[in-house]
Parts: structure tokens; C-alpha cells; sequence
């Protein structure tokens, strides 16, 4: 088991590494803005005033027509916003220093553009599945739009068993630690719970899935940012220091710290890149899936409202992990992960805030468990059509119970490894669209300006 744990985990060093998928990533994140003509920026006011206009905790019940705007970029938001957005900025501060926070913006501007052309490709090449229900993903723009069916066989195996199974079997592993840590609950019984709880919303199909997200999503990033801001605030002479720590640290981190993260410059750009991909998943092929089936009149519409899902992820939620954890001085150099988040949480809160951190770790990462359930049911349609679900539905809860009694090193390190596996066809397909996702967004500002004359 040790033995093939290093080789997966020596896979991860080269896929994750500086020479393969942080500068794929990133590169094709560059292209599009590029080519787009930074549709981050230019389009932004406008993706933000689509999905207040839009904002609805109990929206019109999505059905085999798809879900509402909202409902899609709901959905999409709760399978970003996970423990990556505790442990995982946690993990590269401590890994990275605290310039990995600034090489985590920098991924997280490019990879707007990426999941603009995600989304937008999605929402061009959806179809509908044997029952009639509206269905997306990349396997449906590799395959169409490619003419792949090989490349799209791998992503939808690939895709199903990094988030499907192993993925939901890492986020039920962080609930039942929290929840032991926090308030002694066996980890068999949270497993069965959270079981027991996502089988509620997978039985009750898209309808029930877009009831719980648009919901779930908007209360549990209030919360956090809430905690978040009050410990902020009550440390609001170290919010200055927190930034300078951040930029300096980008470019000299042994001088951002003192010395007490031994990282430098490579060790910063990697880890915050890394991990600020891993968490808004640009790129990755994942949350296409939701934009797929959102109702909207032109593909570019909800191709903007995958830019703010990025930015709510990024630019909200992880960094106010960030923030709380430099305010309180709690990065002492050997602490990383979630732990170094409830410890932050707990010089700001005091005893509460390892009970906060493990209230907001079960929101985050069981509105993950509902999303990626839901992209694994896409690609497991692509594959065996509807007679497969019900059988993946009761994987999936298999393996959520084993992951909350299993804390195996291995099972983290196959997760990693699958989630790099799927981006490769995706980023493919992404290039080789590109003239696809112009053509959109072409229609789209045409519309508008017919529109506004």
C-alpha cells in the first residue's frame, strides 16, 4: 500500500507540478482572455447585475427543461466551495508562504476566461438524454465537437470516479474528522447521516438537486463571510500587515515571514496555483455540467455567470480563509490543512471557533458531495444512458460512507491524480473550440447592442 501510494503520489508531483498542469491551466486561461479581450473585466458589472437580477432561494422548480440561471451557477458554486476553500488555502499558505495567496489570484483572474468558454461550449453542445431531460458536459462537447468518442469515454470515467466516488469519499472524510474533533460524533454515524441526507437530494432528481443549491449555496458563504469579517475586523490593525505579507510573499516569502516558512518564489507560484485551481476548478471540466442545463437565451449569458461563480469561490470565500489566518497570527510554520484554519478560527472566536469551522466544513463540503454527484450522473448518462443512475446513485453513497471511516493516504492522492486526469481532454477540446466560444460571445454583444439602440 506504502509503495503504491508514493508512486500515485509521485504522478500527482509531475501532473500538479510546474511543468505540466499549472502552466496548461494557466495557459489556456491566458489564451482566452486574450482572445476574449478580457472578458473578465469588460463583461463583469454586467454578469453580476445577471445574477442578482436572477437571485432567487426558492426559484421556479428546475425539470427535465433544465434549471434557472441561478439554480446552474448555484450548483456550480457548491461543488467549488468545499473543503479546498478551508484546508486547501491553508495548505498552500503553509506549504507556499503567504505569496501563494497572491499566485492564487493571479489563477483565479485567468481562469475567468477559461470557465467563460467551459460554460459557453456547454451550453452549444448540450442534448438531451433518453428521457428527454436536458443533459452537458465536456464528454458532450468532446464528442460533438471534437468527434471524439474515445476522448470522451476517458473524461466521463475519469470525471466519475474523481468526484463521483473518490472525490465524495475525501469530502465525507473531512465532515467526519471535523465532526469528531468538534463535537465527538463517531465517524459511522456522521457517515450514515451525510449518506443518508445526499440520497435525499440525488432520489430527488434535478428538481430537488437545484432546491437544495440555490439555497444551501447563498446561506453557508453568508455565514462564513460573516465569521470571517467579524475576526477580521476585531484584528483590523493587522489587515494592512496581512496584504503586505501577501505581496511581498510573492516574490520573496522568507522575507514575508521571518523565516519560519522555509519556501521560495517556485515553491509559492506552485502550491498557490495548484491549490486556487484545484478549488475553483477552472479548467478542470467539472462545473460545465451545471451551466449546461441552465435556461438562458444566449450560451455567452451563462458563460458570464461562470465568471462570478470563479470570483465568489477565489476572490470571497477563500480568501477570507486567507485574511482569518494572517490577522491572527496563527501560521506558526508547522501547522497546515484544516487544522491551521481552526486554529485561526479559534484565537479569533475562542472556543467556538473550531465549532464554527466544523458547522461551515459540513455546508461546504456536502454542497460539494450534491454537485459533484450531479456532474458524475452526466457523464454516467453519456456513458449507459438513465438505467445507469440508479446504480451510480447508490455507489456514490457507498463510497461516502467508507470515506468516513477511511483517513487512507492513498485515497487522497487518487483523487488529485483523477481530478488532473479529466483536464487534459478537456483543455483539448477548450483550444480546439475556441472559435466556437468567439462565435457566442460575438452573437451575444450583437443582441446587446441591437438591444440598447
Amino acid at each position: 500500500m506504502e509503495e503504491l501510494t508514493k508512486l500515485v503520489s509521485n504522478i500527482n508531483s509531475f501532473i500538479w507540478g510546474m511543468y505540466c498542469l499549472i502552466p496548461l491551466l494557466c495557459g489556456v486561461g491566458i489564451y482566452f482572455t486574450i482572445r476574449l479581450k478580457f472578458i473578465q473585466i469588460r463583461k463583469f458589472g454586467q454578469a453580476v447585475r445577471m445574477l442578482f437580477g436572477d437571485l432567487s432561494l426558492k426559484g421556479k422548480r428546475a425539470d427535465k427543461h433544465g434549471m434557472s440561471s441561478f439554480q446552474s451557477v448555484a450548483t456550480a458554486i457548491a461543488a467549488q466551495v468545499g473543503t479546498g476553500n478551508l484546508a486547501g488555502a491553508a495548505t498552500a499558505i503553509a506549504m507556499g508562504g503567504p505569496g501563494a495567496i497572491f499566485w492564487m489570484w493571479i489563477a483565479a483572474f485567468f481562469g475567468m476566461a477559461t470557465i467563460f468558454a467551459e460554460a459557453v461550449l456547454a451550453q452549444v453542445y448540450r442534448t438531451r438524454d433518453d428521457a428527454g431531460h436536458i443533459t452537458g458536459g465536456p464528454a458532450y462537447y468532446i464528442s460533438k465537437g471534437l468527434g471524439s468518442h474515445k476522448l470522451a469515454v476517458f473524461f466521463s470515467v475519469s470525471i466519475i470516479i474523481a468526484l463521483g466516488c473518490i472525490g465524495n469519499m475525501v469530502q465525507s472524510n473531512s465532515i467526519a474528522d471535523a465532526f469528531k474533533t468538534a463535537f465527538d460524533v463517531p465517524p459511522l454515524v456522521m457517515g450514515l447521516i451525510i449518506a443518508a441526507c445526499g440520497a435525499f437530494v440525488f432520489f430527488g432528481g434535478i428538481g430537488r438537486i437545484a432546491a437544495v443549491t440555490e439555497k444551501m449555496v447563498p446561506l453557508m458563504a453568508l455565514l462564513y463571510v460573516i465569521g470571517g469579517l467579524f475576526v477580521v475586523l476585531s484584528n483590523a490593525d493587522q489587515i494592512i500587515p496581512a496584504f503586505k505579507m501577501i505581496f511581498v510573499g510573492a516574490f520573496d516569502p522568507s522575507a514575508a515571514t521571518g523565516g519560519i516558512i522555509g519556501a521560495g518564489v517556485k515553491e509559492a507560484i506552485r502550491y498557490g496555483v495548484a491549490r486556487g485551481l484545484f478549488s475553483n476548478e477552472a479548467g478542470m471540466g467539472s462545473t460545465p455540467h451545471a451551466h449546461a442545463v441552465a435556461k438562458v437565451q444566449y450560451p455567452a449569458q451563462q458563460g458570464l455567470m461562470g465568471i462570478v461563480s470563479v470570483f465568489i469561490d477565489t476572490f470571497v470565500v477563500l480568501n477570507m480563509t486567507a485574511l482569518v489566518i494572517f490577522v491572527t497570527g496563527a501560521l506558526d510554520g508547522t501547522t497546515t490543512g484544516i487544522a491551521l484554519t481552526q486554529k485561526a478560527f479559534s484565537t479569533g472566536l475562542g472556543a467556538f471557533g473550531i465549532k464554527f469551522v466544523a458547522i461551515c466544513l459540513l455546508f461546504f463540503a456536502f454542497s460539494t458531495i450534491v454537485g459533484w454527484y450531479f456532474f458524475g450522473e452526466q457523464n454516467v448518462k453519456y456513458l449507459f444512458g438513465t438505467r445507469g443512475v440508479t446504480p451510480y446513485r447508490m455507489v456514490v453513497m457507498c463510497f461516502i460512507v467508507m470515506g468516513s471511516l477511511l483517513q487512507v493516504n492513498l485515497v487522497w492522492e487518487l483523487a488529485d491524480m483523477f481530478n488532473g486526469l479529466m483536464a487534459f481532454p478537456n483543455l483539448i477540446a477548450l483550444i480546439s473550440l475556441a472559435k466556437v466560444v468567439s462565435k457566442a460571445l460575438d452573437e451575444f454583444e450583437q443582441a446587446n447592442l441591437a438591444d440598447n439602440k
